[in-house]
């Protein structure tokens, strides 16, 4: 084997976005509460050692309304970590300041990530004007004659993503590598629509178009999972399988990066493992027949 395929081999599956510098996880929010930097840098530091190549970052709420322990709390974590960061907010006034405390000497020369980006709030790329940027780019709402809309279908959601692309990369001088396509997963137990559906067959879409070569395709694994029990029917980590299954199906379509939590162990998954079975099928379903699929996952 040569070392260049060695190096291929050995690459990651995926790029990981670590998810955990947030109040959503439990932990997270009580070391927020109490203002433990410590406890903030080592789970910076694990996310880090464990192979995630940026750390999404948010304090919620309070970051609006304390922008001094914002600051505070960006300077502890690049001050235990070299990898970029990921603010995320909505907020322009929010990521101005986030934008404005970010060191890229602290991450190694790499730029900051922006999320998230949507046509519906397009005056967010006057943050490029701060500091050169990467983005994360919402697919799942367009701006329809003034107005915002959800995006449902695969033609939809690829339409969204290539038309806000190309008009980073054209007016606002990003490359492709600078742009990351976030493609909503939903909760499958309440996805009677085929959302999660349609998100795979945007992937494609998205992957296979020649004017998008070069940008990222990602979504929040997390979600999939959600209100569901831990273990499936055949006693594997249901939550860990499921996240896999939708990997194993959108990696060869185009995806290439996850935000989530970087020690997970994610892998894709054999033609036979039984979750991605019943999952392909879910898939499939639509309405109340997408309840009784998903519960083969879980009942014998």
């Amino acid at each position: 084997m040569t070392e260049s395929s060695a190096s291929k081999a050995n690459a990651p599956l995926f790029t990981v976005i670590g998810d955990r510098i947030n109040p959503g996880f439990k932990s997270t929010k009580a070391l927020l509460e109490s203002g433990d930097m410590a406890g903030i840098q080592a789970l910076a530091r694990r996310q880090a050692d464990s192979g995630a190549a940026a750390l999404d970052f948010t304090v919620g709420p309070r970051a609006k309304d304390d922008p001094d322990f914002l600051v505070e709390v960006i300077r502890a974590v690049q001050e235990a970590v070299s990898v970029p960061l990921c603010f995320d907010y909505p907020e322009h006034e929010v990521q101005k300041v986030c934008l404005e405390t970010y060191s890229p000497d602290q991450a190694g020369g790499a730029k900051p990530i922006i999320n998230s980006m949507a046509e519906t709030r397009w005056h967010m790329v006057d943050l490029l004007k701060i500091r050169p940027c990467r983005v994360m780019l919402m697919a799942s709402e367009r701006l329809e004659d003034g107005i915002g809309k959800p995006n449902k279908t695969a033609a939809e959601i690829a339409g969204t993503a290539k038309r806000a692309a190309l008009r980073l990369v054209r007016e606002h001088a990003l490359t492709p590598d600078d742009i990351i396509v976030d493609v909503s997963i939903s909760a499958l137990i309440a996805d009677t629509v085929g959302l999660n559906r349609e998100a795979l067959a945007a992937i494609g879409l998205i992957g296979s178009d020649p004017e998008l070569s070069g940008i990222h395709i990602s979504g929040g694994l997390s979600n999939i999972a959600q209100q569901l029990p831990p273990k499936a029917a055949d006693g594997s980590d249901l939550k860990l399988q499921l996240e896999c299954a939708f990997l194993t199906l959108a990696r060869p379509l185009g995806m290439d990066t996850v935000l989530a939590t970087p020690w997970r162990g994610f892998q894709t998954l054999p033609e036979d493992n039984y979750v991605l079975g019943v999952f392909k099928q879910v898939l499939q379903a639509s309405g109340t027949d997408v309840l009784r699929q998903v519960r083969k996952l879980y009942r014998k």
